[in-house]
C-alpha cells in the first residue's frame, strides 16, 4: 500500500474550502464565499473530465525514458473481454508479435476466465478496468469507487492468478476519490498518449490515421475490443484497424510491449 500525498491542486482545493468556509462567517461576504467554492468545484470538475489531466493525482499518460529509449509503446485495449472480438485480436498480435495491455471488466473476465487466462497465456497483460464499467463512475462517491476496483481487483486476480497494477476508469473519467483509492490498493492510474475513438468511429482508415499522427516512442495508444464501433461490413473496427496500425508501428521501428515489461515489473 503506497502513502497517498494529496497533489498541489487538491492541497489548494483544501485551502479554498477552508478560507470559503472562514469568509461565509463574515456578514455579507457570503456572495463572494459561494463564488469562490462554486470556482473552486469547476475546476475539480474540469480535471476529473480530462482523461490526461495529472491535476487529481499520477497518471500515467505516456511510458518512462527507458522504454522510450527501447523503441518501445504500449497498445492497451478496452472494455473486454468480448468472446466474439478479443480471440481475433489475440490472433492478428499473435501475427505481428506484439503484446498489449488489456484493461478489461471484471465481470466479464468471470463470465469469459478461459479466455482471460488465455490472453494471460500468450503473454499479455490484462489490468483493472472496473468491475462493471458504470457510465457513472466518475460520480460515485468513495465506498462504491472502492468497492467497483477493489471487486475487479479480485475478479482478475482470481481469474488469472495476477493482480493488476494499474487502473483505468470508464472513458478516463475521474473524481477526486479516486487517487486515495488507488494508493490505498497499491494501483496506478493509467490513461494514455493518443486516442482513435474508436467506440464512434467505424473507419479503420482514420482510426489508424488518428493513431500514427505524431506517433513516437513512449506512447500509450488506446483502442477497444470491447464496446468497439463497426465497419460498414459489420465487423469491430479493431479488427480492421489493428493489422495496419501494427505494420505502421514496425515501419517507425517501434514495437508494443506491456505497461509491466515498459516498466521493468517483469523480464523483457
Amino acid at each position: 500500500m503506497a502513502a497517498w500525498r494529496p497533489s498541489p491542486a487538491i492541497r489548494a482545493s483544501y485551502a479554498i474550502h477552508a478560507g470559503a468556509a472562514a469568509l461565509a462567517l463574515v456578514p455579507g461576504q457570503w456572495p463572494l464565499a459561494l463564488a469562490a467554492f462554486l470556482a473552486n468545484q469547476a475546476v475539480l470538475t474540469g480535471a476529473g473530465l480530462w482523461p490526461r489531466s495529472t491535476l487529481l493525482g499520477p497518471n500515467l499518460t505516456r511510458l518512462g525514458d527507458a522504454a522510450a529509449a527501447r523503441g518501445e509503446v504500449t497498445l492497451t485495449i478496452d472494455d473486454g473481454p468480448d468472446p466474439e472480438v478479443t480471440p481475433h485480436v489475440l490472433d492478428l498480435l499473435d501475427a505481428a508479435g506484439a503484446k498489449a495491455t488489456f484493461f478489461c471488466i471484471g465481470k466479464d473476465v468471470l463470465h469469459h476466465a478461459a479466455l482471460a487466462r488465455e490472453m494471460v497465456a500468450r503473454g499479455h497483460s490484462i489490468e483493472n478496468h472496473s468491475q462493471h464499467h458504470l457510465t457513472l463512475f466518475a460520480t460515485l462517491g468513495p465506498w462504491q469507487m472502492r468497492r467497483e476496483i477493489a471487486d475487479a481487483q479480485e475478479s482478475i486476480a482470481d481469474t488469472v492468478g495476477r493482480a493488476p497494477r494499474y487502473f483505468r476508469p470508464t472513458a478516463g473519467l475521474r473524481n477526486p476519490f479516486l487517487e486515495p483509492i488507488l494508493a490505498d490498493l497499491d494501483l496506478h492510474l493509467a490513461t494514455w498518449t493518443r486516442r482513435p475513438f474508436d467506440t464512434r468511429c467505424g473507419d479503420p482508415v482514420e482510426v489508424v490515421a488518428r493513431l500514427t499522427r505524431g506517433l513516437a516512442a513512449g506512447d500509450i495508444v488506446l483502442m477497444h475490443d470491447g464496446n468497439a464501433a463497426v465497419t460498414a461490413a459489420g465487423q469491430a473496427v479493431i479488427l480492421s484497424a489493428l493489422p495496419p496500425f501494427l505494420a505502421a508501428l514496425r515501419s517507425a521501428g517501434l514495437h508494443s510491449v506491456t505497461l509491466a515489461h515498459a516498466f521493468d515489473e517483469v523480464p523483457s
